[in-house]
Formats: structure tokens, C-alpha cells, sequence
């Protein structure tokens, strides 16, 4: 038995999330078809990060055992034979019987994009949240920074996680601008459920002028969802980067 490690790239469009579940199609359950009609097997895979429904990914990791005579190198082409157009395996290699792709990251990078022009909404409209909403640049900057450090995250974590602690080290925390695009950069030790879309929705009320930057350091203090911004919608984010330590 071997473990292979897989680096892939999707768009989430199509897809309710990464991870399998019953009524409804998924990024795994669509990888693990390929893989059976590859080999004959029936593997589980692990990944990095469970991305939401419409949630894409540059980078996601994933590992499984079999007991395939396939190289390492070799899976990569050989996967891609059997996978959708909106799914690629980008590298392939063989990896330690222990590796964990979830809990061997040293840190994740997601990108989350804003897109801010009519003309091309309909191009962009599964890729990023479109809106016209005038915002604050320097003022969501202000923000994003205080946001950056080891804290408790509660505020920015949904209902329904299943976290045990809410403490994460955010090592990155930037919201750039590129012609019609902005884009929020963070880079954690780990990430709550929706964080990144909350934090993402804290960052718009503020550039809106709804409330100031300094407010986001009160958010993080009282542990209340409810004082933070709303999740923002899904097609916006991407699992970027997994960060290990070769």
C-alpha cells in the first residue's frame, strides 16, 4: 500500500463543496470515481481544506492509499484521463505512510475576489462577488491589518463548526486592488468555519462606512458572530496555497 499525494485545481461551480456527502455531487466524490475507474479501488481521500459549495481552489492537497504500480509522478496524467474540465490535477508524487494533508499544514493562503464593473459581470459572476457598492479602500486596509495576529476568531466562525478552539495565528491579512478587482490576502495557521467570507463581509461594512476600522478590534474582543459582517457569498474565495514543512 502507498500513499500518493495529489495537488489539484477545481471550480467549484458545479459542485456542493469538496467533501463527499449523501444527495449531492462533490469535489472528493467526482476525484475518487476517477481514481476508482483508473485502478479498480475504492479510496478515501483526505484534503487540506473542505471548501464550501462554489468555493474553487489553485491549490488544494489531497492524499489516499493504493496499492496501484502507478510512479508518483505518473498519477498526475493519469487521473487527469479520467477527471472533468472543471477539475486537474496540477502535481503528483508518492508521500510518507503519515503524511496528512489537513493536519501537516504549516499554514493555508486563501484569495478572495471582488469584481466592481458592470461591463463583464456576467464573465465573472460564478469567479468573484460583483458589486458596485463604492468602498473605502484605505479604510478596509485600516481594518484588515488590526485583523492580523493570534487571536480568538469566534466572531468570524459560522454556526455549525465543530472547531474545539477558536484561537488561530492569521499571518497575512491584505486587501489589494488590480484594475477592477479587489482581493483580500490572508494566510493562517488555520481556518474556522467561513472565516475567511466573514472576515471578508467585516471588511465590506467597513469599507461602506458602516462602521469604522478600529470597530473590527471590539468585534474580535466580544466573541459575538453577530457583531461581525455578514458571510460573504461563495464564489469569491480560493483555497490559494497549502503551506508544509518540505
Amino acid at each position: 500500500m502507498t500513499r500518493i499525494r495529489l495537488t489539484l485545481q477545481y471550480d467549484g461551480s458545479a459542485y456542493h463543496g469538496f467533501q463527499k456527502q449523501e444527495n449531492a455531487y462533490t469535489v472528493q466524490e467526482c476525484l475518487e470515481n476517477a481514481i476508482l475507474r483508473l485502478t479498480g479501488e475504492r479510496v478515501s481521500i483526505i484534503c487540506a481544506g473542505r471548501t464550501d459549495a462554489g468555493v474553487h481552489a489553485l491549490g488544494q492537497v489531497v492524499a489516499f492509499d493504493s496499492t496501484a504500480t502507478i510512479p508518483g509522478e505518473r498519477w498526475k496524467m493519469a487521473v487527469n484521463t479520467y477527471l472533468p474540465d472543471d477539475i486537474q490535477v496540477l502535481a503528483s508524487s508518492l508521500a510518507g505512510a503519515d503524511f496528512n494533508p489537513r493536519f501537516q499544514a504549516l499554514s493555508k493562503q486563501y484569495t478572495y475576489y471582488i469584481y466592481r464593473r458592470d461591463a463583464g459581470r456576467v464573465m465573472f459572476r460564478n469567479y468573484a462577488l460583483c458589486t458596485r457598492v463604492p468602498l473605502d479602500l484605505a479604510a478596509m486596509r485600516e481594518a484588515a491589518a488590526l485583523i492580523v495576529g493570534r487571536r480568538n476568531f469566534r466572531a468570524f466562525c459560522a454556526s455549525g463548526s465543530s472547531a474545539k478552539t477558536f484561537e488561530r495565528r492569521l499571518m497575512k491579512c491584505m486587501v489589494e486592488e488590480k484594475g477592477p478587482f479587489l482581493s483580500l490576502k490572508v494566510e493562517a495557521d488555520g481556518f474556522l468555519y467561513n472565516m475567511v467570507r466573514i472576515v471578508m463581509g467585516t471588511l465590506m461594512e467597513v469599507g461602506q462606512g458602516k462602521y469604522p476600522a478600529q470597530r473590527v478590534e471590539e468585534i474580535l474582543l466580544s466573541q459575538d458572530r453577530t457583531l461581525a459582517g455578514p458571510t460573504a457569498p461563495p464564489q469569491g474565495l480560493y483555497l490559494r496555497r497549502v503551506i508544509y514543512p518540505d
